[in-house]
């Protein structure tokens, strides 16, 4: 049997060999666009915010970052692509909670794990909100009408996903019923609540110029304090509910991303959050910057994800 030995000077020689692939690759990178996976429709609120963001990391990268609106199935499906993707830096994936709430909720096995983080962008308060074609102009009356008709007043969500759970758990502390129509995010659910085909939904205060036009109702915000762009809404904790909920959003990268591109991401990620145009640009989304860098937002995800599971462990939502 013939054996192969390797010296240590072919050693040198190959580990040379593969230096000089490798490394020029990590310098360059990126030397091409890189493909933002939004896995909601154009125009809802994950794509509003994420494409401000995109302009000024891109910016930072050198390349242009191209958003790839993937929806479907409570925004499972551009989870499942991004998971898919090659780990090669050329594929960012932009989350918010709704992955910790469909893993446990068992529409979908793609759970936060599958993927590293690379930062932490964004957070907005949920507001309850009422279509202008309702009778209610309090939570009073919005309660004293759900425990009168329950199961009756509908509210639009992506099921399984988090104005799914914002709904319920005020459903719960308020000791009402709601009947839940489902809609695959936010435009549709808008559009429905503009029409008058349901009576409420979870959205936040980039509506805020449809109440001033009086087609749209805010009826409370799940904030601690109220908040100094709305300050006649309520919040759920000074009507009797303890709820504070805002949702959040991040950049993940799939499994196995090198971390020198991690690395590059990140620190691109941190310069793009402090630009005064993003900053200006989530006012107007009823949004906070909430910047984390990768370490931090590794543990703050696994928070989330204890937390979303004790959640929907009450409500009586969990399959996993």
């Amino acid at each position: 049997m013939a054996r192969t030995f390797v010296t240590l000077a072919g050693a040198a020689v190959l580990t040379g060999m593969l230096t000089a692939l490798s490394t020029p690759a990590m310098a360059q990178y990126p030397d091409r666009p890189i493909k933002m996976i939004v896995p909601w429709a154009a125009g809802g609120d994950t794509d509003n915010i994420f494409r401000p963001f995109a302009v000024e990391f891109q910016k930072q990268l050198g390349q242009p970052v191209v958003i790839a609106n993937v929806g479907g199935a409570s925004g499972t499906v551009g989870a499942r692509e991004a998971q898919k993707s090659a780990p090669d830096g050329y594929t960012v994936y932009a989350v918010h909670d709704y992955i910790h709430l469909t893993f446990y909720a068992g529409i979908s096995d793609v759970k936060y794990s599958d993927f590293e983080p690379i930062c932490l962008v964004a957070a907005t308060p949920s507001v309850l909100t009422a279509s202008a074609k309702t009778p209610w102009k309090n939570w009073q009356e919005l309660a004293d009408d759900a425990k009168k008709r329950p199961g009756e007043i509908t509210v639009g969500a992506t099921l399984g996903s988090t104005s799914h759970i914002f709904p319920a758990m005020i459903e719960k502390a308020a000791g009402i019923k709601f009947k839940f129509v489902s809609y695959d995010g936010l435009a549709p659910r808008m559009n429905a609540l503009l029409g008058g085909h349901i009576n409420l939904t979870d959205s936040n205060l980039t509506q805020k110029g449809k109440v001033e036009a009086a087609v749209l109702r805010f009826i409370a915000i799940a904030s601690e304090k109220r908040d100094p762009e709305a300050p006649d809404v309520p919040t759920l904790k000074e009507l009797g509910m303890n709820i504070v909920y805002e949702v959040v959003r991040g950049v993940l990268v799939p499994k196995g991303t090198l971390a020198p591109v991690r690395a590059k991401l990140e620190e691109a990620c941190a310069k793009a959050v402090k630009e005064p145009g993003f900053a200006q640009a989530m006012k107007l989304q009823g949004t906070r910057v909430a910047y984390l860098n990768a370490n931090d937002y590794a543990q703050f995800l696994a928070k989330v994800d204890g937390e979303s599971k004790a959640i929907m462990t009450d409500l009586g939502l969990i399959k996993k």
